[in-house]
């Protein structure tokens, strides 16, 4: 952690912030995206409380047959998802610490080791919101580091959800470091059920923050094919919604995740 230290001194943050910002242009050309080249990049989601197990059977046939990146489900459905997806390419994929992130660490770590017992694939974890703020980096870092490793031993992706609707951009960039030290390997904008979801600002500052040593996803918010390739224009490679289908159908959806 010495080492990361180094790199969250405020003077080097500040520099590479101003970097940042005289470089951003809103202004971006859309790559052009077939309509299964984007399905690939979606984690087709279901996180509502009161999901039934009908609604979740629903996305898993959807997710099949539109061939998309993964189901993004709530723990209790991990097992119930990977039974019916284990014949396909869609990967399952759970939250860990959802939606707040203040849960201690031996319950995420637990969280994590059941999720993948069960058939996830995927793991998008919450970090410590309020430990973030009161600058207590190591307990952030080893809470990633710690939950990768438990990922990685069974060959599984780790995403940090860094919430940034409640981060200022120094914080943004700070968390996006710390994911990336701790190799994790997504930084991951929002859970959707806080004040606000990605924007292309964002997704561009943690993109430049990470150096193209990890990826990015998108979540929250985005309901059509436009916001879509907006966000992957802005460097996201992995877009988090549950409007997926609209999307591939050039439909907007309606919900906020």
């Amino acid at each position: 952690m010495n080492n990361v230290s180094e790199l969250l001194s405020h003077n080097i943050i500040s520099e590479k912030l101003d970097q940042f910002k005289s470089s951003f242009n809103e202004e971006m050309n859309l790559p052009d995206l077939l309509e299964k080249e984007i399905a690939k990049m979606i984690d087709h989601t279901l996180l509502k409380p009161d999901a039934t197990e009908s609604e979740i059977k629903k996305l898993c046939d959807e997710a099949r047959e539109f061939d998309f990146a993964s189901v993004c489900v709530n723990p209790c459905w991990v097992d119930f998802c990977y039974n019916q997806l284990k014949e396909t390419n869609v990967k399952v994929c759970t939250v860990i610490g959802f939606p707040l992130g203040a849960n201690h660490t031996n319950t995420k770590l637990q969280e994590a080791e059941t999720a993948i017992a069960d058939g996830a694939e995927e793991i998008d974890m919450v970090i410590n919101i309020g430990q973030l703020k009161s600058r207590n980096y190591d307990y952030v870092f080893n809470e990633i580091e710690k939950i990768t490793y438990i990922a990685k031993r069974s060959l599984a992706l780790t995403k940090v959800i860094i919430e940034t609707c409640l981060l200022t951009d120094e914080e943004k960039f700070i968390a996006s470091i710390l994911s990336k030290e701790a190799q994790a390997d997504f930084v991951k904008t929002s859970t959707g059920f806080s004040k606000g979801g990605a924007t292309i600002y964002d997704v561009a500052l943690m993109n430049f923050a990470i150096e193209g040593k990890l990826k990015v996803k998108a979540s929250g918010g985005v309901r059509s094919k436009d916001d879509a390739l907006k966000m992957i224009a802005a460097g996201a490679s992995r877009i988090g919604t549950s409007s997926g289908v609209k999307i591939i159908q050039g439909e907007k959806g309606s919900s906020d995740y």
